[in-house]
C-alpha cells in the first residue's frame, strides 16, 4: 500500500476525514492492476484527482493519460471524439482523425460524466472494455486498443438505468472497482484545513495578508450544506479574500457570501422525470378512471338538461321519477332556484310517437379493470408508434424494459 501522506502531499489532497482516506486507500491498492473503476460522488467533491492517482502508481504512468468530460462534448461528434472517423464519414470530415482511444492506446482514459454518454456510443464503450476492438466512424475495419477505463459519475447510475438512459451491463463493467468520494458537509474539521489553504493560496497569488475565520465564522463555516462542495468552498474563499477589506471575518460578514440553498424550504410539487416506477404506472389509469367518471357525470348533467327543457321526450317509472325529480332539486338548489321541472311516470320507453325508431344499439358495459386499461393504453401506445416499442415506452412514461414486461404479461402482438 502507498504511503497515504505522500499520496496527499504530491496531489495536493487536504483532509482527514476516514471516508477521504478510504477512498484513496482503495485508488492507490487498484492502481497495479488493469481494472476499471467507476467514481461516484456529488458534483464538485474533487472526483478528478482520482484517475490521477491510479494512473500514476499504475504500470501504464508513462503512457498517456486522457481526461474526457462526456458531458461537455456534443451528442453528434462524441463517437468521432473518442473511436476517430475517416474521411468523408460525415460533413465537415475533411480528413481522417484519430480518437481518444487510440492515442490513448497503452495508458488510460477518464470518462467524467459518463452517465451522460448517448446510448448508441455506451454500445460502443461496451465493446472496447469487453473486446479491446472499436470501429471508426465511416469505416470498417476492426481496429485494437489497450487502454484502461475509469469512469466517473455524480448522478446515481442504478437511477439512470431504471429510467433507460444507462445501459446495466455497461455499469456492471465499468463499476468493477468502485470509489465513493465523500461530500463536504460530510468531512466535519476538513472543512477549516481546506479554507486555510485556500486563504493562503490566495493570498499570496493577490499579494494581501490571508483572511481568517472568529469561532462564529468557523462554525458557520461547519453548519453550512454545501451543495458546491470544495469548488464551493474555494469560490466563496477568493470572493471574500478580494472583496472584504477586514482581514477577520466574521459570521455576519461570512454569511453575506453563503447562498441559502438549503436555509427555508417551503413545500414544492417536484416531478421526478427519472423514477419510472409501477406507482407511476398506476397514477395514469387512475387519472384515465377519473378522466372517464367526469366525463359520465358530464353525460347525466347532459342528458338531465335536455330532458327539463322538453327536448328529449321519454317515460319513466314512478321510482325513476323520484330520482331524476330530486337531482333537478339537487341542481336548482346548487343554482340559487327552485324545482319546477315535472316528469312523468310510466315504464321506460320512448313516447308513442316515435314508436317507429327502434334502439338497435348494443350496450355493453365497459371493463373498469386496472389491468385491462393498463393493456388498452399500451397496444394505443403501440398503434400510436407502429409497433415501435421505444417511442410507446418513451409516450407511457416507463422504460422499454418495462414495457417489455407488460407486452408478455398481457400476450399482446405487436
Amino acid at each position: 500500500m502507498k504511503d497515504l501522506q505522500n499520496i496527499k502531499q504530491r496531489f495536493g489532497i487536504i483532509g482527514n476525514f476516514e471516508g477521504l482516506n478510504r477512498a484513496i486507500d482503495i485508488a492507490a491498492q487498484v492502481a497495479p492492476t488493469d481494472l476499471s473503476v467507476l467514481i461516484t460522488g456529488e458534483s464538485g467533491v474533487g472526483k478528478e484527482i482520482f484517475p490521477q492517482v491510479i494512473h500514476s502508481y499504475s504500470a501504464r504512468k508513462h503512457g498517456q493519460y486522457i481526461a474526457v468530460n462526456c458531458g461537455a462534448i456534443p451528442e453528434g461528434t462524441i463517437d468521432s471524439e473518442l473511436f476517430g472517423h475517416e474521411k468523408g464519414s460525415f460533413t465537415g470530415a475533411t480528413d481522417s482523425r484519430k480518437g481518444y482511444f487510440e492515442v490513448a492506446d497503452g495508458g488510460t482514459i477518464f470518462l467524467d460524466e459518463v452517465a451522460e454518454l448517448p446510448l448508441s456510443t455506451q454500445v460502443r464503450l461496451l465493446r472496447v472494455l469487453e473486446t479491446g476492438e472499436y470501429i471508426r466512424v465511416g469505416s470498417s475495419k476492426v481496429q485494437k486498443t489497450n487502454v484502461r477505463v475509469i469512469a466517473a459519475s455524480n448522478i446515481v447510475i442504478p437511477k439512470a438505468i431504471d429510467t433507460g438512459r444507462f445501459r446495466e451491463d455497461l455499469f456492471y463493467r465499468l463499476n468493477t472497482v468502485p470509489i465513493k468520494v465523500p461530500a463536504l458537509r460530510e468531512r466535519g474539521e476538513d472543512i477549516f484545513l481546506l479554507f486555510r489553504k485556500f486563504a493562503v493560496d490566495f493570498a499570496e497569488k493577490y499579494r494581501m495578508p490571508a483572511i481568517r475565520l472568529d469561532s462564529e465564522a468557523k462554525n458557520l463555516l461547519l453548519n453550512y450544506a454545501w451543495p458546491g462542495n470544495v469548488r464551493q468552498l474555494k469560490n466563496i474563499t477568493e470572493q471574500i479574500s478580494i472583496i472584504e477589506g477586514e482581514r477577520e471575518i466574521t459570521a455576519p460578514i461570512l454569511n453575506n457570501y453563503l447562498p441559502v440553498y438549503g436555509g427555508i424550504k417551503l413545500p414544492a410539487i417536484i416531478k421526478k422525470e427519472d423514477e419510472k416506477s409501477f406507482s407511476s404506472e398506476r397514477e395514469i389509469l387512475y387519472k384515465v378512471l377519473f378522466d372517464m367518471k367526469n366525463d359520465m357525470n358530464d353525460l347525466k348533467k347532459l342528458v338531465f338538461d335536455l330532458i327539463r327543457r322538453g327536448e328529449v321526450n321519454v317515460n319513466l317509472k314512478e321510482s325513476d321519477s323520484r330520482v331524476i325529480k330530486n337531482l333537478f332539486r339537487e341542481a336548482d338548489e346548487r343554482a340559487g332556484g327552485a324545482t319546477s321541472a315535472e316528469v312523468p311516470s310510466v315504464d321506460f320507453q320512448t313516447h308513442s310517437t316515435r314508436k317507429d325508431i327502434q334502439d338497435t344499439e348494443e350496450i355493453i358495459e365497459e371493463s373498469l379493470s386496472l389491468a385491462d386499461k393498463e393493456a388498452e393504453m399500451i397496444k394505443m401506445a403501440l398503434e400510436k408508434f407502429h409497433g415501435k416499442r421505444k417511442f410507446a415506452a418513451k409516450e407511457l412514461g416507463i422504460s422499454e424494459r418495462t414495457l417489455y414486461r407488460k407486452i408478455k404479461e398481457y400476450g399482446i402482438e405487436s
